[in-house]
């Protein structure tokens, strides 16, 4: 069904503070963070809107820049940038990208995940369906950038960055993964780094600038956080004993970076035993060919052997044997560092913990402490100095899926919920519920916090709400 457009003009709006943007996936750097005291408790479908746009439907969060709003869609088969009128709601314009391919994507992601990034003269998106486009802010394409094919078993979740006269993507997938910058004016590519043995991987990068040396892109993967120089894409130091998987946005507070990785199977205190390629060839590869067709390793696998053909050739080799290896010694932990120096630094990590933590959420650092919000509506508050537990709790009625990163502004957490519970917490080491509001409908996306205000997506609609 092609998009139609409904929208709710404002009929008086909010007292603004001094316009700030949201210009990346979950503001500044990655933050999460407003410096808004008004932001409202209590919204809903009726309650303190001041518009309500429909939108076809995509899982990436709004981002704001100047006077614009931008998001990206999916509507039947075409993908979409959307630029709305910040005050109104109104529509500005709408481009269709080019998708000279359909890559698969698991049914609760999207083709149009990944979230924009602004700088307030241009717009710059990205669909693993094509790659990265850039608009000027009033619509006119400036350059395309075609990337991929991408080989990526559940779809694309990584977002475009901005910084300085950059703009850096990582293309993580299960083979060929790398991480690019390309000038924002041209679009032509500054550098481009392979990132040899990590795999899939949905995360944003964050930007760290030390008191010395130069800026420094902080790049969560599978296995290994690593930083790399920003002018030049060096590899400057790394931190082994990270999750398979990789979803998270580094939160980065003055010298000290904060890292959260969680995926199934990497939560034993002590890692099984898997044997070495040549045992396991030499057990089981029938026809002595070097490789294991999946008859061959029915003994090992009574299922998901496509997940560790990471090529699909329809066998596995000693590359992808190395994977399932890998996988199954992956550490889930939320960890912070101090970096100092190059190289591995794994052992100069200052804390890990281990339990109870986020598959998708970004924690949020506000207010001095850290929040994590798991499936089932668990929230967890952490000592950022010490990583010692401050709180742990369920809130009730918002106990689903969490795919949206929490958010923070006026002294209050928000967390959104699949099934749109936004749950409204106190920003206090002993967090407690202020109000759980209902949106009746199907969230995937961060909202972005500005103005006084909430801009919240829903599969439907993109709202702004704020007290009239």
């Amino acid at each position: 069904m092609k998009f139609a457009s409904l929208i709710f003009a404002p009929v008086l709006l909010c007292a603004q503070s001094p316009v700030t943007d949201w210009p990346q996936f979950r503001g500044p750097n990655g933050s999460g963070i407003s410096r808004d005291a008004g932001t409202p408790d209590e919204v809903g479908p009726d309650k303190n809107v001041i518009w309500k746009t429909a939108l076809p439907p995509g899982h990436s969060s709004p981002v704001l820049a100047g006077s614009r709003v931008f998001v990206t869609a999916a509507d039947g088969e075409a993908l979409f940038t959307f630029c709305l009128d910040r005050a109104t709601g109104k529509i500005l314009w709408r481009r269709e990208a080019p998708r000279p391919r359909k890559e698969g994507f698991q049914k609760t992601n999207s083709p149009a995940a990944p979230s924009p990034a602004a700088d307030g003269d241009s717009v710059f998106v990205f669909f693993g369906d094509f790659g990265i486009l850039a608009y000027g802010k009033d619509g006119n394409e400036r350059w395309r950038l075609p990337l991929g094919p991408f080989n990526n078993q559940n779809g694309h979740g990584s977002s475009p960055l901005v910084v300085g006269d950059l703009v850096v993507l990582i293309c993580d997938q299960d083979t060929n993964s790398y991480l690019i910058a390309v000038d924002k004016k041209s679009g032509k590519v500054r550098w481009k780094v392979d990132r040899a043995g990590i795999t899939r991987g949905y995360a944003t990068p964050g930007v760290f600038r030390p008191a010395k040396g130069p800026a420094q892109l902080i790049v969560s993967g599978s296995y290994q956080l690593a930083s790399y120089a920003l002018a030049t894409g060096e590899k400057l130091w790394w931190v082994n004993g990270m999750a398979w998987q990789v979803k998270g946005v580094p939160l980065i507070d003055g010298d000290t970076i904060y890292v959260n990785t969680w995926e199934a199977g990497g939560d034993f205190e002590t890692p099984p035993n898997v044997d070495a390629w040549e045992t396991v060839a030499a057990k089981y590869d029938a026809n002595k060919d070097g490789k294991l067709t999946p008859e061959e390793a029915k003994p090992i696998f009574r299922r998901g052997f496509n997940d560790y053909d990471l090529n699909k050739d329809g066998v596995l080799d000693a590359e992808e044997w190395e994977f399932y290896n890998r996988l199954r010694t992956a550490t889930n932990n939320l960890l912070a560092i101090r970096p100092t120096g190059r190289g591995d630094l794994t052992d100069k990590v200052t804390w890990r913990y281990r339990k109870s933590l986020p598959n998708i959420p970004s924690p949020l650092l506000y207010g001095g402490t850290l929040f994590l919000v798991k499936d089932g509506g668990i929230v967890t508050t952490i000592d950022p100095k010490s990583g010692a537990v401050l709180k742990q709790g369920r809130v009730p009625g918002a106990t689903e899926q969490f795919w949206s990163s929490p958010v923070g502004a006026a002294g209050k957490v928000y967390l959104l919920s699949q099934g749109c519970k936004l749950a409204v917490l106190k920003a206090e080491p002993q967090w407690e519920v202020l109000r759980v509001n209902d949106l009746d409908d199907e969230c995937f996306a961060t909202p972005a916090l500005a103005d006084n205000s909430i801009y919240l997506r829903t599969r439907h609609h993109l709202y702004r709400f704020g007290q009239k």
